[in-house]
């Protein structure tokens, strides 16, 4: 009963957010303000629909009822109860379930929070958030309906990848899903906006808060998938350049380039057209994500592998979406208003340079992950574009963005003085450059690139250290005044320091990881031992282990540094009867922001003792590679909390409305 509750539920929220979208558009047409309740109740009430489906579809998933098509095949009796939970977003059906939560969540919003809104802008808005929740709630119900009964249903189900059982990977999806469809307020804001024909301040002002929504839950579902990536799969690295990975880091890098150019519209007047039309692309590369995902044209661990009848539908969803926003930017853009004018050496240029690296760096991934499908789809042969690639392409266009970067905050609007900027830099740019140098004689093997990248991250971090310096007149003033300075600044501004000091410490970790980690592998009895650099390991024994629902061998080593033990990993090599999968659970032993990474291999056959192939990794500043990301997600947050970003320019709007 509570299934078809479910599928009803379902049903209706379809219903209520067609009348979300015709009400409000009618609304807006006869500019009735009763027409525009009714369709922000429907917005709200499509939302709670939602709710109740996503409740029954759990309920499912948790009670194992192997009845419903969807549960038989992504759940199993012996999952412990997390996984059974994460087995709603864990397929196809609940995974479409879970982006249509989001998406009438974020209307229902919308119409809860947006009172401050000019009332022709949000009654547009939650028009077009309806027409999305209609295609993708119709597409939900018809052709990936998650409640679908069996017939004659099995006793037990096929669970889900073991892979997949992971609590970091419990969690991923709904952040990731969050910051994917936290963009189509963005793109409905954008949208109404064209209608409109009006993008001011205020627009930019209110796109601001839902885009850092959106980017600070893609930061942290980012960070969460390459964590898990890092101790799950047990190959020793935390990116790959794999398509699904690149699916959710093209909608970061659009999100990154519409904050910084929703600054220059807000303040300047600026740029309103790029600001709408990167509004408009980055929910399009997030559907991209959508139907690179569950079309079956990729093949991954994290793709929902699909009957291609399914992809087709969302490429035709994407091609609608996007070709009517496009469409409609093409109409309307030539009549947009045109900001001032700025000199070539001031904080507009220096926005204006950033969204150009970032909108190439875009191009970039998007080449690599489409070209290789392109090519196969045309030729029929198989070809792979990996690391190599993106080394040679995407990370110049990072290395110039991060050049740029601390500088941008210190110059003026309109005109500035590059010579004054550089003055206040030129210790920063010492201490780095000492940095870089200090890496590259200290740290054996020497390497040049892994130095200059060590060089940049001090850059970044020391930047924004002296752009609060700058802020508070540090050293120039009395400390009192200083202090008074310091915690009387606006969270935006140390939101934007956060941001740019967590991508500085994660560009010092990753540059480091890469440069100098040491790998070693071998084929160890018990009390065999492995070198590995300066560190050695021995293995004490490997023992058989009884897991919820896997069968488990367990080794237990130790670690030493010269004869000082470090710690003791237990990596482990499981066994899922259900499906008869195999998985390794590796070890990491943290010493300061330092890993030491150890896998659990096979047991090799041999006529003497067993022996187990142990595979070990040091993995120096890795740690740095998932705090860096956490500190931007979090200067993201500080700055949503910042009430003169939500309110002040809506406001000001309303009143003169």
């Amino acid at each position: 009963m509570i299934v078809e509750i479910g599928s009803f539920s379902l049903a209706l929220a379809l219903a209520l957010s067609l009348a979300q979208a015709l009400l409000a558009g009618v609304a807006r047409i006869r500019r009735s303000v009763v027409l525009a309740g009714a369709g922000q109740g429907a917005a709200i009430g499509a939302f709670a629909g939602l709710v109740v489906a996503f409740a029954a579809l759990m309920y499912a998933f948790v009670t194992s009822d192997f009845s419903v098509s969807n549960v038989a095949a992504n759940s199993h009796t012996a999952k412990p109860l997390l996984y059974r939970v994460a087995g709603t977003w864990g397929s196809h059906e609940g995974s479409m379930l879970l982006w249509c939560l989001a998406l009438t969540g974020c209307g229902a919003a919308v119409a809860a929070v947006g009172r401050d809104l000019p009332a022709g802008l949000k009654t547009l808005t939650i028009s077009v958030q309806g027409l999305l929740g209609v295609v993708f709630l119709a597409y939900t119900v018809f052709a990936s309906n998650p409640f679908v009964r069996l017939a004659q249903p099995p006793i037990e189900g096929r669970s889900l990848n073991p892979l997949l059982q992971d609590p970091a990977l419990a969690f991923h999806p709904p952040m990731l899903y969050l910051g994917y469809v936290g963009m189509s307020v963005v793109f409905s804001f954008a949208v109404a906006a064209l209608i409109e024909g009006r993008v001011d301040a205020a627009w930019a002002r209110w796109v601001r808060p839902w885009t850092l929504a959106a980017w600070s839950a893609l930061t942290v579902g980012i960070t969460l998938g390459a964590f898990w990536a890092y101790y799950e799969l047990g190959w020793g690295g935390w990116w790959f350049w794999d398509p699904v990975e690149n699916a959710s880091f093209m909608p970061w890098l659009i999100a990154t380039a519409l904050l910084h150019s929703a600054i220059v519209t807000e303040k300047r007047g600026a740029m309103s057209g790029w600001t709408v039309f990167l509004a408009l692309a980055a929910f399009t590369f997030s559907m991209l994500g959508a139907f690179l995902v569950r079309s079956g044209v990729l093949t991954s661990v994290h793709a929902f592998a699909v009957d291609p009848t399914r992809g087709v539908l969302l490429l035709a969803i994407l091609g609608v979406t996007a070709g009517a926003g496009f469409a409609l930017f093409a109409w309307r853009a030539p009549a947009l208003k045109r900001g001032g004018v700025f000199a070539p050496v001031s904080r507009e240029s220096a926005l204006v340079l950033n969204n150009i690296l970032l909108a190439a760096a875009t191009a970039t991934v998007l080449l690599g992950t489409l070209y290789p499908l392109m090519r196969e789809a045309a030729t029929g042969e198989a070809i792979s574009v990996g690391p190599p690639f993106f080394n040679l392409t995407f990370t110049p266009l990072m290395a110039a963005l991060a050049i740029l970067l601390p500088a941008g905050p210190l110059l003026a609007w309109k005109r500035a003085d590059a010579q004054g900027v550089m003055q206040r830099l030129w210790v920063a740019a010492l201490i780095a450059a000492a940095c870089g140098l200090a890496a590259f004689a200290l740290i054996s093997p020497r390497k040049a690139f892994a130095s200059v990248g060590v060089a940049m991250g001090a850059w970044l971090v020391i930047g924004a250290l002296v752009e609060i310096g700058e802020r508070t007149r540090a050293f120039r003033t009395s400390a009192a005044e200083s202090w008074r300075r310091l915690i009387g600044l606006p969270r935006g501004a140390w939101g934007m320091t956060l941001a740019h000091l967590g991508l500085g410490v994660f560009v010092l970790g990753a540059c480091f990881e890469t440069g100098w980690k040491l790998e070693a592998a071998e084929a160890l009895p018990v009390g065999g031992r492995l070198n590995l650099g300066e560190y050695h390991l021995v293995l004490d024994e490997v023992r058989g282990l009884e897991g919820p629902n896997y069968d488990a061998e367990r080794g237990q080593l130790r670690a030493f540094k010269g004869d000082k033990q470090i710690c003791a990993p237990t990596p482990e090599r499981r066994l899922y009867p259900t499906g008869g999968q195999t998985t390794s659970e590796v070890a990491i032993c943290t010493l300061g922001v330092n890993h030491l990474y150890v896998v659990l291999g096979e047991r090799r056959p041999t006529t003497g003792a067993p022996v187990w192939l142990v595979r070990a990794y040091w993995n120096p500043w890795a740690l740095l590679i998932f705090i860096g990301p956490g500190i931007m997600a979090l200067g993201g947050v500080v700055s949503l909390s910042d009430r003169r970003l939500r309110l002040a320019a809506g406001r000001k709007a309303e009143a003169a409305a």
